[in-house]
C-alpha cells in the first residue's frame, strides 16, 4: 500500500521492517520513534501502534500535503 501511495502523491517512501523483539527493545525506545506499526510523513506521526485503512491514510496524506488552513 505505501509504495503505491508514495507514487500517487509523488512522495518518497521508506519501509523499515525489523523483528518484533527489536521494536520492543530499550534501544528502540531510546530512539524516540513511534510504536510499530507506524506511518510518518515528514516529522509528523500519522498513525502508530495500529493498522489503518487505506482510504483513511490517503485522506491523512492529502490533508498533510495541503498544509495548514
Amino acid at each position: 500500500m505505501l509504495p503505491r501511495l508514495g507514487k500517487k502523491f509523488d512522495i518518497p517512501v521508506e519501509v523499515v521492517t525489523k523483528p518484533r523483539e527489536a521494536y520492543q527493545s530499550m534501544a528502540y525506545a531510546d530512539l524516540g520513534l513511534p510504536r510499530a506499526p507506524a506511518i510518518m510523513l515528514g516529522g509528523e506521526i500519522l498513525v502508530q501502534g495500529k493498522d489503518i485503512a487505506e482510504q483513511e491514510l490517503e485522506a491523512m496524506i492529502r490533508r498533510n500535503l495541503a498544509g495548514p488552513k
